[in-house]
């Protein structure tokens, strides 16, 4: 049999067992502006301390026409890769569909993601994945990334560690649907990806 021929009802298998069950019970709270969060409890001086930590010293100033949220690079962290691993997101995102990562089977890695915040707190950022292979999906990821404020340097988020399939039957080229979105279902950036799995990094 060669390295990539696994049949549908395999494929179904795999995303049978990967299929998740459980639901976050959470609401999101309702969207204030940077002006009414820095207007608000003006006479709680320790609350104010805590927000300039949090928030800055002062306004940021952006352009206007940059969207509030932008996704920069996405990177994938494994300490046995020979060569980094990463995607610039701000250029050509068709491009990636005839591209492949190279993962060596088994290996362990993590997913980084770059944002920048630019002008208003973002709430409840979510990083989704979605892997398919020959059409078939086979697993979804939902990363809670969390609430940012705005500021003149990057953010960076790192997903829990995760490895790679292994065996004859895992091998192959896997297709993933890559979204950042927050609680107000705002596509921030979509962007699709391939991963080749291999049974080491150059055959």
């Amino acid at each position: 049999m060669a390295e990539d021929e696994v049949t549908p009802e395999q494929l179904a298998a795999i995303a049978a067992e990967n299929e998740e069950c459980d639901q976050v019970n959470y609401k999101p709270p309702a969207q204030k502006s940077m002006k009414e969060i820095q207007e608000m409890d003006k006479d709680d001086e320790s609350l104010q301390k805590y927000k300039k930590a949090l928030l800055g010293a002062g306004e940021i100033v952006a352009d206007p026409s940059t969207p509030n949220v932008e996704v920069t690079k996405m990177s994938l962290i494994c300490e046995t890769a020979p060569e980094p691993l990463v995607l610039d997101l701000t250029g050509d995102l068709e491009a990636f569909k005839k591209q492949a990562f190279v993962l060596k089977e088994g290996v362990e890695y993590k997913i980084k993601i770059s944002f920048k915040v630019n002008r208003e707190i973002v709430s409840g950022l979510k990083y989704v994945q979605q892997t398919s292979r020959k059409g078939v999906k086979i697993d979804k990821s939902d990363y809670m990334v969390g609430s940012y404020g705005p500021r003149p340097n990057e953010y960076e988020f790192l997903t829990t560690m995760e490895e790679a399939p292994k065996g004859i039957l895992a091998r192959g080229c896997y297709t993933i649907k890559s979204k950042f979105t927050d609680d107000d279902k705002h596509d921030h950036l979509s962007w699709e990806w391939n991963l080749n799995i291999k049974k080491d990094w150059k055959e």
